[in-house]
C-alpha cells in the first residue's frame, strides 16, 4: 500500500518541508507545492533555507521520491494532501489566516474525488469546520514540532492527534494506512478539540517557562542556585526529565506567542481566566529585558566608549536559524547608542542595524569585546571559557543567562559573571 500512496504538501515553510522529508524517508512518493517559484528553484538544488538538523540530507537522500513544483495540477494524483503552510504572526502573536484560507480554496479545486485533505497548519478552534470541503475526507492534524529537533519528532512522534468531523467519525482508510507507518498511538477527536489541543500544549509549555523564570528569580533573592534544584525536579515523575525547567529570556519563536494570543481571544470577555494569560505575557516581556537590566545596573550603557559589547547568538533558540521574536532582536532595539558585534553559527540579520556588525568569527568577537553576552545557548559557545583563558583578558563582564559557560570561569577574579537563577 505504501508504494501506491502519493502524498502532497502545500506550503513549503519549515512545517511543510519537515513533514515532507519525514514522509519521503518513510518511503512515500511526495509532492511539495509552493507558489513561490524562487523557493521551488532553490529546493530543486537542495538549497534549504531552514537550518534544521538532517533536513537537507534527508531530502537529498530521498530525491527520487520527491517532486517540487509550483503547479497545483500535480496534486490530482495524490491520495492525501496536507496544507502545511506555517502561519505568519505579527509582534503581538496574531496569525494571518486570510492567506491560509486562500491557499486551501485554491488547493481543493485540484483534488480528485477520493483525495483526503489534512490541515497541518496551526489554526484557531472552529477554522477547520468552516472549510467548504467534504468533511468525511477533511481532517486536522496537530503538529508538535520543535525547532532544532523537528525532523526527529516528525519521524518518531509520541502520538498523532487527528481532528475529525465528529467524535464518532472514523479516520479515512487512506489516511489511516499512511499514519500507521509512524507506529505510535493515534488519538482521534472532533475538529475543535484537536485545534484546541495544539493551543493547550503550548499554553502548558508557557506556564512551565513562566513558573521556571519566576522561581529562578526567587533563587537570586535568597542566594539559592536554580541549577542545583533542576535535578530534583527532573526526578519527580509528575514533572519529569524533559520538563521545560531551564530558565531563559522569556517566550520566543512565534508559535507559543500565537497560541497565547488565540486563547486570549477566546477568553477576552472572561477576566478571571484571562488574568493568567496576561501574566504569561508580562513575565515573558520582563525576562526578555533581563540582559538589558543587567547592562543598566552595571552602567555599561552610560559609558559607551568604555565598553565594546559582543553578543553570542541571534536565533531565538539553538539548532535553528529562525529569529522570530528573538530576545537578541528585542535587545538590539534598546542598544541604539552602543557598538555591537554579533556572532551566530546559523542565523543572519535580515536588516542592517545601526552600530551593529555581524561577523563569522567567534574568536575575533571575544578578542575585541569586554562585555560578552550569550543570548542563544548553542553548544559551540561552551568553548568560550577556553578562548577567554587563552586570551588572558582582564576586566571582562560575562552575561550568561542560560549558564552554558563553564561555571569555573566565575572563579576568575578578572571576570564579572551574571546568570539567571543565582545571585
Amino acid at each position: 500500500m505504501k508504494k501506491n500512496l502519493k502524498v502532497g504538501f502545500v506550503g513549503l515553510t519549515h512545517l511543510g518541508l519537515t513533514y515532507l522529508a519525514a514522509s519521503s524517508e518513510k518511503g512515500f512518493k511526495v509532492i511539495g507545492i509552493d507558489f513561490n517559484q524562487n523557493k521551488i528553484n532553490q529546493l530543486k538544488k537542495f538549497d534549504i533555507e531552514y537550518k534544521e538538523p538532517d533536513l537537507q540530507k534527508t531530502i537529498f537522500q530521498n530525491k527520487r521520491n520527491i517532486l517540487f513544483s509550483s503547479n497545483l495540477k500535480n496534486l490530482m494524483d495524490c491520495n492525501i494532501v496536507f496544507i502545511s503552510q506555517d502561519i505568519s504572526t505579527n509582534d503581538k502573536g496574531k496569525g494571518d489566516f486570510k492567506s491560509l484560507k486562500k491557499l486551501i480554496n485554491s488547493t481543493f479545486k485540484f483534488l480528485n474525488k477520493k483525495s483526503v485533505l489534512v490541515i497541518l497548519s496551526q489554526v484557531q478552534p472552529g477554522f477547520t469546520r468552516l472549510i467548504n470541503f467534504d468533511h468525511t475526507r477533511l481532517y486536522y492534524q496537530v503538529e508538535t514540532l520543535i525547532f532544532g529537533n523537528a525532523l526527529e519528532r516528525a519521524l518518531t512522534p509520541e502520538r498523532i492527534i487527528i481532528g475529525c468531523e465528529s467524535s464518532e467519525s472514523k479516520i479515512n482508510r487512506l489516511l489511516l494506512n499512511y499514519l500507521d507507518n509512524y507506529k505510535c498511538p493515534i488519538i482521534r477527536m472532533k475538529y475543535e478539540s484537536a485545534e484546541l489541543t495544539k493551543i493547550s500544549i503550548n499554553l502548558l509549555l508557557a506556564s512551565s517557562i513562566t513558573t521556571t523564570n519566576m522561581l529562578a528569580q526567587a533563587c537570586e533573592k535568597v542566594s539559592a542556585d536554580w541549577y542545583e534544584i533542576i535535578p530534583a525536579l527532573q526526578l519527580d515523575q509528575r514533572i519529569g526529565r524533559k520538563a521545560y525547567i531551564r530558565p531563559g529570556l522569556g517566550i520566543s519563536g512565534g508559535n507559543v506567542e500565537r497560541d497565547i494570543g488565540s486563547i486570549e481571544k477566546i477568553l477576552k470577555k472572561d477576566r478571571r481566566p484571562l488574568s493568567i494569560i496576561k501574566v504569561f505575557q508580562r513575565n515573558s516581556a520582563y525576562m526578555k529585558s533581563w540582559v538589558y537590566r543587567i547592562l543598566e545596573k552595571e552602567k555599561i550603557l552610560s559609558q559607551k566608549n568604555k565598553y565594546s559589547i559582543g553578543i553570542l547568538g541571534l536565533a531565538y533558540k539553538e539548532n535553528t536559524n529562525s529569529v522570530k521574536n528573538s530576545p537578541t532582536l528585542n535587545l538590539l532595539k534598546k542598544l541604539k547608542n552602543n557598538k555591537i558585534t554579533i556572532y551566530d553559527p546559523a542565523a543572519k540579520l535580515k536588516k542592517k542595524i545601526k552600530n551593529c556588525n555581524q561577523i563569522n568569527n567567534i574568536n575575533f568577537l571575544l578578542k575585541i569585546s569586554n562585555v560578552i553576552i550569550v543570548m542563544t545557548p548553542w553548544n559551540e559557545f561552551k568553548k568560550v571559557s577556553e578562548i577567554l583563558e587563552k586570551h588572558k583578558k582582564k576586566n571582562i563582564i560575562l552575561i550568561d543567562p542560560y549558564r552554558i559557560i563553564n561555571i569555573n570561569i566565575v572563579k576568575n577574579k578578572y571576570i564579572k559573571y551574571f546568570t539567571i537563577g543565582k545571585k
